[in-house]
């Protein structure tokens, strides 16, 4: 079975994210001055070949982990969709 995997990596909430700290500094030269607090993180999507859906689910998770997503900075959170 082949399936889609949408992963979401974010800085960690403790950490401060200087581009979406810059960004929300501009949000007022653009008329949008009531948008703060403006977190910038990665979106990825992968596709995957596995039995279930557990085997999936425990490959990107593992993929997140090794790879895609640094755990001192950042956090992920993923779904995943037969395709």
């Amino acid at each position: 079975m082949k399936f889609k995997a949408e992963i979401d990596v974010m800085p960690l909430k403790s950490l401060l994210d200087p581009q979406g700290k810059a960004v929300s500094a501009s949000m007022g030269n653009v008329g949008l001055s009531e948008i703060e607090n403006v977190r910038i993180g990665k979106h990825i999507t992968l596709e995957i070949e596995a039995n279930n859906k557990e085997v999936a689910s425990s490959r990107v998770e593992k993929a997140c982990k090794k790879m895609l997503c640094n755990q001192i900075m950042e956090s992920f959170e993923f779904t995943l969709e037969k395709i």
